[in-house]
């Protein structure tokens, strides 16, 4: 099998990397990493959900190619569209799907501090956002963000703009990750790199919770305050190492698969 499958895409003549900046091509190579390790993760749905990037300083934003499985996302392939959903730059030809810009044109609007919006479908996430009691803190990996967890009700398939101003409301001006209830998760970072490592708390805290609950409620164990309150301070922490020691390492294992993001 190809390690890049996108190499049987047509794209424009003029190759990205030499139309944009470097500044562009970096953040285009970080998202794209971003999916590639999706797929790795098994977050995805399909060719549907989506990440977006914004570029710094600009209210324009990169998203996936509308048709495209996530392991054939690359630097070159990504979107860009402005703040009204205008395309500004589409090398495949793809498009871009709808209810990604109602979702993340909403955040990139109303988090201006936000570079990065991830969105996923998975199994265990859809699990929990479908739980009244929402995401309970049994576990370590739910610390990291169980305390700033906000909650949207599902209104259906979010392709009407009016849902916006409502998503913008319950996500308030400082959560970084939100259960869309019924639908799935929503992880938000000042980098590529803080997003996808919130995504992943997130999703595995979801994993943990139904895999505990089939077990039987009675058996949960629920974390004190206390230990809830010390954990989420200890993730928190000034210059905790994991803040730039695990995305190189996670780049490092998609080069060592031979995985072409940075094309």
């Amino acid at each position: 099998m190809s390690a890049n499958p996108s190499a049987n895409l047509k794209f424009k003549s003029t190759p990205v990397r030499k139309r944009v900046s470097q500044e562009e091509w970096q953040l285009r190579v970080d998202l794209a990493a971003a999916y590639q390790l999706a797929a790795l993760y098994k977050w995805t749905d399909l060719i549907y959900t989506h990440f977006s990037a914004r570029l710094i300083g600009q209210d324009e934003f990169l998203i996936n190619p509308y048709g495209l499985m996530f392991d054939e996302v690359t630097a070159s392939s990504l979107v860009k569209i402005d703040h009204h959903g205008k395309v500004l730059d589409d090398p495949t030809d793809s498009g871009y799907n709808a209810a990604g810009f109602v979702i993340h044109g909403c955040v990139h609007e109303a988090r201006p501090e936000i570079a990065c919006v991830i969105h996923t479908h998975t199994r265990a996430g859809v699990a929990v956002s479908a739980m009244k009691c929402g995401l309970l803190p049994i576990s370590q990996h739910a610390m990291r963000v169980q305390a700033e967890v906000t909650y949207h009700d599902y209104e259906g398939i979010a392709l009407e703009l009016d849902e916006r101003k409502r998503l913008a409301r319950d996500l308030g001006p400082t959560s970084k990750a939100m259960i869309l209830r019924n639908h799935g998760l929503l992880a938000l970072g000042t980098t590529v790199r803080e997003a996808f490592e919130i995504m992943y708390y997130l999703d595995c805290a979801c994993q943990i919770q139904i895999d505990a609950c089939a077990a039987g409620m009675e058996n949960v164990q629920l974390m004190s305050a206390q230990a809830a309150r010390t954990t989420n301070e200890q993730f928190n922490r000034p210059n905790r190492p994991a803040g730039y020691k695990d995305w190189p390492a996670l780049l490092r294992m998609l080069d060592r698969k031979g995985i072409k993001y940075a094309v």
